[in-house]
C-alpha cells in the first residue's frame, strides 16, 4: 500500500490527472449551460470542451517539461505522443463522429422502410480546433499550477 501513496506525491501524474478531470467538469457545465439540462455522460464522454484528451496529454508533456526539462528525452516523448492526440482528437476522431451523423440520418430513412434495424451510432467523439486549443491551454495552466505550488 505504500506504494500505491506513492502516486499521489509524483507532480507530473498528479498534473496530468487533474487536467483531464478538470476538462470532464467544464465539459460536463458547458454543456449544462448550453443545453439546459445535466447529462451525466458528459462527466466520461469523448467530444465536447475543451478537450479532456488533450488537457490530460498536455498536462504530462507541460508537466514533465517542467519538472524534467524541456531538453529531455522524457519531455521529447511525451510532445510527440501529445501532438498525436490533438491530431487524432481534431482529425480522424471528428471526421468518424461525422460519419456516424451520415450513417444516422441514413438509418432513420431506411428505418422508415422497413429496412433496417434500429441502431445509433456515437456522433460526439472528435473535437474542433478550438475544443483542442482550449484543452491544451487548460493542459499546461493545471501542470504549471502543480509545479509551481506542488
Amino acid at each position: 500500500m505504500p506504494e500505491f501513496a506513492l502516486i499521489k506525491q509524483n507532480v507530473v501524474l498528479m498534473a496530468a490527472a487533474t487536467a483531464w478531470f478538470s476538462a470532464q467538469i467544464l465539459k460536463t457545465i458547458f454543456n449544462f449551460f448550453k443545453y439546459k439540462k445535466f447529462d451525466a455522460e458528459r462527466l466520461i464522454g469523448a467530444g465536447g470542451m475543451p478537450s479532456s484528451h488533450t488537457s490530460l496529454v498536455v498536462g504530462l508533456s507541460s508537466s514533465l517539461g517542467l519538472t524534467e526539462g524541456f531538453d529531455s528525452s522524457m519531455f521529447a516523448v511525451s510532445l510527440v505522443l501529445a501532438g498525436i492526440v490533438m491530431y487524432d482528437a481534431a482529425g480522424v476522431r471528428r471526421a468518424a463522429g461525422k460519419h456516424a451523423k451520415i450513417i444516422n440520418k441514413l438509418v432513420r430513412h431506411t428505418r422508415a422502410e422497413k429496412t433496417v434495424r434500429d441502431i445509433k451510432l456515437k456522433e460526439l467523439l472528435g473535437h474542433h480546433p478550438i475544443e483542442v486549443l482550449a484543452g491544451a491551454i487548460l493542459g499546461m495552466a493545471v501542470a504549471y499550477a502543480f509545479n509551481l505550488y506542488w
